[in-house]
């Protein structure tokens, strides 16, 4: 089995990578707007969390020999 794929389509990581990167945008704006500190932690870690699982779908991404458009 294969894993190459057309350069131009968009493979299940790459929108993995882009959901979760907005994913932990909008948790880092609620962490900001939280008004007690034991949500804004909550926030802050589920945002962490998000940010790893975009960082592995990359990996998954380049070792693919796939470029991630800057978006």
């Amino acid at each position: 089995m294969t894993d190459e794929t057309d350069p131009k389509r968009l493979t299940l990581d790459g929108q993995l990578v882009k959901y979760w990167e907005r994913e932990a945008a909008r948790l880092d704006d609620l962490a900001s707007r939280a008004m007690f500190k034991w949500a804004a932690r909550g926030y802050a870690r589920k945002a962490a969390r998000a940010r790893s699982l975009a960082m592995a779908g990359r990996a998954r991404e380049a070792a693919r020999g796939r470029k991630q458009d800057p978006d």
